[in-house]
This record gives structure tokens, sequence and C-alpha cells, in this order.
């Protein structure tokens, strides 16, 4: 299980989507078709990080749904000692190693070294923020595919094309899979915001 649950998850019966959305909706789809005549193996997936998970689908509805681990909404952090920083804040002292001119260049800052470094996290968070969930997005279809998908022709080279952003080449070496999986790996991509790569449907 991972360390931090998202919000949806998807469940697929072989190659055919089952069931999707909150862990707890999944699961009980998961339950009530794995007491029916389904021949393929069930798999559910973590939709943030595109990896399969296991859960306990023992007992009745109530029983699975207490047993379903929660979403890490925030964590709690220990007390700062008192000292440097504002800990009420949520500011914690800690160890920087920087060059006699890099501090030069802090301390001349507006604020001081510790606004200015603050400042400059935050700048290359925002920046990066785009990106990260590309990348977020690639990796969780990757995982998905893999899982899905990694013994079918044309696996290695849609990877690639997965990596490298080519839309195109990615929608003609998948043509051949099953709309449903072709389908998930496009919304895996679409919840950051991000198509590339994004198969489209053949035909």
């Amino acid at each position: 299980m991972n360390e931090a649950l998202s919000t949806s998850f998807t469940a697929f019966a072989g190659d055919r989507l089952l069931a999707s959305g909150a862990l707890a909706e999944v699961a009980i789809a998961v339950k009530m078709a794995s007491g029916g005549n389904v021949p393929a193996p069930i798999v559910i997936f973590d939709d943030a990080s595109g990896r399969p998970i296991d859960l306990d689908l023992r007992g009745s509805h109530r029983d699975i749904v207490a047993r379903l681990p929660q979403p890490v909404v925030a964590e709690s952090a220990p007390p700062a000692p008192r000292g440097p920083g504002r800990p009420k804040l949520g500011v914690v002292a800690r160890e920087v190693t920087l060059l006699p001119r890099h501090w030069e260049w802090l301390n001349a800052r507006p604020g001081g070294a510790s606004v200015a470094l603050r400042k400059l996290v935050d700048d290359a968070r925002r920046a990066n923020a785009d990106r990260d969930r590309q990348r977020a997005a690639r990796d969780a279809a990757y995982h998905f595919m893999s899982a899905m998908a990694g013994d079918r022709p044309g696996f290695e080279e849609a990877s690639r094309a997965l990596f490298a952003d080519d839309t195109a080449r990615f929608a003609d070496l998948t043509a051949a899979w099953p709309a449903d999986i072709r389908d998930h790996i496009g919304r895996l991509m679409a919840a950051a915001g991000s198509h590339s790569g994004t198969p489209a449907a053949p035909g």
C-alpha cells in the first residue's frame, strides 16, 4: 500500500474496467463482482501512482469499509523546540551549508538569508509545479501500463513514446490494445492537466 493514498481508484477485471472512484466504492464493487461470475482476475489501482494495491475484502461491506486505509490529509509534526525560528508558524531551524559568497548574497537580500531562502524555494516550487504534475502523471500511466499491458505487442516502444510525449506514435502503437486500458491511460495523463502521450481512439 502506498504511504499517501489518492482519492481516486480504479478496478479492472481482466482487460475490462470494473469500477472507478473513491476507495470505498471501488472496494464494494470488487467485492460484489468477486461473488459473481467474473472469470478474469480483478486488480485495484491507485490512480495517483498507477500501481496496484491489495485490500482485505473479507466480511460484510461495513467490515470492508472499516478496514480501508484513509488518505493522509496532514501530518502532525512533533513540537518544535524553543529557539531560533518561529515554531508557532511551523518554521523549523536546520543547518544549511553554503559557501561564503552564497551567504554574502543571501544576507544582502531584504529580510536576510532566511526570508531569501524561503522565497527562492517557493519560486522554484511554483515554476516546476506543472512539470512535476506531468512527470507524476507519466509515471502513473507507465506503472499502470506495465501491470496491464507489459506483455502486449508494442509495449516497449509505446513506453518510449509516452516519455517522449509522442502522442501520435503512442496512439499508433496502442491502437490494438483493449479500449478500457487505452482510455484509462488517457485519464491518468489528463488528471494532471497534461495530454502528452494520451492515446487517441483508433479510427
